[in-house]
Formats: C-alpha cells, sequence, structure tokens
C-alpha cells in the first residue's frame, strides 16, 4: 500500500515524497482511515513504529477545507507528556502540513508564558501542549474550545505514569463534548481503560507492534558490572564501538550530570538532558545532538520521550529504568523505520529482578557477554536492590555542609527560522 490510497490530498504527499516517505508503516495504514472517516480511535502503539504520522497526517487532511481559528481558540489540542514530545510532534505538523495554509504552536512549561499568550491571540489550527502548561494558559483566558474538533493523547500510558491524570480530567471538563478523540498508548493497560471509559465514544481498537516485537530488529546484549567498574567499561565500550554518535540511559539526572563530567573528561563530547535541566539548555543539547556537535547525549527516561533520531545505531543502558516498560522505549530509539539497531546493558547483581521482569516482557533472554579486562561478575540476585529513594548516610559533623542554591532557567536562545509556505509555527 502507498501513502496515496489512504486518501490524503495531492499537498500532503508531495510533503512525504519530500522525505522519501511512500509506503505508511503497520499503524499508519490502520490508522488514517479511521481517523478520516470521523472515529474515535485507541492505538496500542510502540515508540518507533510511526505513530506521530498516524494521527497527524489525518489531522492535516482534515483541518485543510475548513474555516480558520478564532482568536484565542484552537480547532485541534494534542496533549503529550514531555516538552521533548511536544516539539517532535510540532516538527511532524510542519514538515508534513508544508504545503497547506495551516498554523500551530507548541506550548510547554520551562519558558515564559507571555510569548506563548501572544501567539495565541490569533488562533491556532493545531494546539501541542503539556497539560500544566495548558491549564495555566486556560486560566490566563490565553485560549478557549467552543469549538474543538479532535483531542489527542499521546502517550497516554506516560501521562498517567507521570501522574497528569487529574490535569488531563480537568481539562476534559474545558472541552466540548461533540468532538473526536483518538487516544495513542503503548499499551490497553487497565489504568488506561479506565482513562477511556467515557472519553472516547465506540472507540475502534487498533494495536500495532506488541512490546517483543520491538526486540526482532534490535540486537540486544549486556555486560554484568559491578559499580565501581561501569565508568570504565562505558568508556571501554564506547572506544570499541567508534561510533559517531550514541544515547547512553541514567536511572537519575545526578547520575547524568556525573556521568557527562566523566566522559568529557575522557575525551567524549557529551551532553545530558534531564528535568532539572532548563528547556533552554534541552533544546540546545538535543540540537547538537542531532547537528553532529554532541556524541554522547546521556538523558533520563521522562527526558527522552520525543528523541526521535534516524539512524541512530546504539544506545547503552548504563542503568536499567526501574519499570520494565521503559527499557522497551528506551531501546526504540535505535531501529526505527526498519533499520537494525543494538542496545547494551550494563547490568549489576542488584538490577536482577528488573532484568527479568525485562526479559519477560520482551519475551527472550538478553545475551550476556564478558568485557575484555574486567572482572567477571555472575548476576545472581542476592545483592539487595537499594531502596528507591535512599539517601546515603550523612558524613560526620565537623564542616558545614553547603546548600545547593537553585539556579534560574536559562533564557531559551531564538532560532530564525527560515519563511515556509505550510504551517506557522506560532511558537519557538
Amino acid at each position: 500500500m502507498n501513502f496515496s490510497e489512504l486518501g490524503l490530498c495531492p499537498e500532503i504527499l508531495a510533503a512525504l515524497e519530500r522525505q522519501g516517505y511512500t509506503q505508511p508503516t503497520p499503524i499508519q495504514q490502520r490508522a488514517i482511515p479511521e481517523v478520516l472517516a470521523g472515529k474515535d480511535l485507541m492505538a496500542a502503539a510502540q515508540t518507533g513504529t510511526g505513530k506521530t504520522a498516524g494521527f497527524t497526517l489525518p489531522i492535516l487532511e482534515m483541518l485543510k477545507a475548513n474555516e480558520r481559528a478564532k482568536p484565542n481558540t484552537a480547532r485541534v489540542l494534542i496533549l503529550t507528556p514531555t516538552r521533548e514530545l511536544a516539539a517532535q510532534v510540532g516538527e511532524s505538523v510542519a514538515t508534513y502540513g508544508a504545503n497547506l495554509p495551516l498554523n500551530y504552536a507548541v506550548v510547554f512549561g520551562g519558558v515564559k508564558i507571555n510569548p506563548q499568550m501572544m501567539k495565541l491571540r490569533k488562533g491556532v489550527d493545531i494546539l501541542v501542549a503539556t497539560p500544566g502548561r495548558l491549564l495555566d494558559l486556560y486560566q490566563q483566558n490565553a485560549v478557549r474550545f467552543p469549538k474543538l474538533e479532535m483531542l489527542v493523547l499521546d502517550e497516554a500510558d506516560r501521562m498517567l505514569d507521570m501522574g497528569f491524570i487529574h490535569d488531563i480530567k480537568k481539562i476534559i471538563k474545558l472541552l466540548p463534548e461533540k468532538r473526536q478523540t483518538l487516544m495513542f498508548s503503548a499499551t490497553f493497560s487497565d489504568d488506561i481503560r479506565k482513562l477511556a471509559k467515557g472519553l472516547v465514544n465506540d472507540p475502534v481498537e487498533v494495536s500495532v507492534a506488541a512490546a517483543n516485537t520491538t526486540a526482532e530488529r534490535i540486537e540486544q546484549i549486556m555486560y554484568p558490572a559491578q559499580k565501581s567498574q561501569k565508568p570504565r567499561m562505558l568508556m571501554q565500550i564506547l572506544r570499541n564501538l567508534n561510533i559517531p554518535q550514541v544515547i547512553v540511559f541514567s536511572r537519575t539526572k545526578h547520575g547524568a550530570n556525573r556521568l557527562v563530567k566523566q566522559l568529557d573528561g575522557d575525551g567524549f563530547l557529551a551532553a545530558a538532558i534531564h528535568g532539572n535541566k532548563s528547556q533552554g539548555a534541552r533544546t540546545k543539547a538535543l540540537a547538537d545532538f542531532k547537528a553532529g556537535k554532541v556524541q554522547v547525549l546521556v538523558a533520563t527516561d521522562i527526558a527522552a520521550r520525543g528523541i526521535d533520531i534516524d539512524k541512530l545505531p546504539y544506545v547503552i543502558n548504563y542503568d536499567l529504568p526501574q519499570v520494565a516498560e521503559d527499557y522497551v522505549h528506551r531501546i526504540g530509539r535505535t531501529g526505527r523505520a526498519g533499520q537494525v539497531g543494538h542496545a547494551i546493558s550494563l547490568v549489576m547483581d542488584e538490577e536482577f529482578k528488573t532484568l527479568k521482569a525485562i526479559e519477560k516482557m520482551i519475551g527472550q533472554p538478553i545475551e550476556s557477554r564478558q568485557l575484555e579486562g574486567f572482572d567477571k561478575v555472575e548476576l545472581t540476585g542476592t545483592t539487595p536492590a537499594p531502596t528507591r529513594g535512599q539517601r546515603p548516610p550523612r558524613k560526620p559533623a565537623g564542616k558545614p555542609t553547603a546548600k545547593a542554591d537553585g539556579k534560574p532557567a536559562n533564557k531559551p536562545s531564538r532560532r530564525s527560522r527560515g519563511q515556509r509556505s505550510g504551517p506557522k509555527s506560532t511558537s519557538r
């Protein structure tokens, strides 16, 4: 099947062709016709399956023929759990709608709200937002939804995991009951189905790329490790691979910062991306990585959502994630669009239970290898896992402990954008 068979207009087809896309992915084949038919949708799809285009393409098709948005309103609302994912969705709208007279805005926290309020004054066809910032804008009368045509919840499972359920319920009450609703999630868990009740009306269910299918195109290996060995093991792996770029996942923000310092000290160009970074710093780190200025991007799970980089050959789990499902999202950063990917994990004995949960989820064992030059480590599960949130004991009193001062967020840098005939971005 080709995109031309899905009922998309010539302007969208031309934009797809310019990107080199001719054939839709399975989620796009199944979702696009249902959305164009005006049906509510519940779609289960993992990252890397093309799900973003699965809803942005039909949205653009449906909006192109109707009247423009009124001041301080939006015709379509797309909710995402993170800033990075919101930016990625915005890029998708801009790319595929480049030949259409539509406009869009991307709004999220971590940056000043006044410029976003100004951008919403004329109204937007598509508003991409994180829940908290959207409620802030609504409370300041910057946006209303009297004639909202469609609501999209992207990565609904992650929004629940991050505690956005109450914000989502508040937002739903602000929207007209008569609308089309799309929900995209990694799985149809009981919590997701509970959220869907009263949200979608007689939805069509589409499910592709189950959790274990991601593993089919990604080679996964692990190196058992002692905590003290892990920094040196990572450096050796990076030298052995001799690859231009890699994403390294850290479980904690402080661990990510510490790892960047160690990488820089060992001659690697590295940057961290996590929730404590200002939006300007996160945007710059990601832009530098995409431009090839940064070799190693160290990321936490939440910050990594929305990172979409073509032909990324490797990801490395410096720490295993707290939740097994996040492992699938991590390794989904590689092996995209049918490419072969590689995932390497450094696993400590205290992570044994997490490892087994991951292997059960992906439906296969992860191959264990021995890294030359390091002591052999047996994974037996006898070392107790650290309690979540547990702090190390304080040092004896003597010298006063310096209190960390909160640093103001960096002012986000503005990037000049060339004129384009497609959707006008009302955000930077």
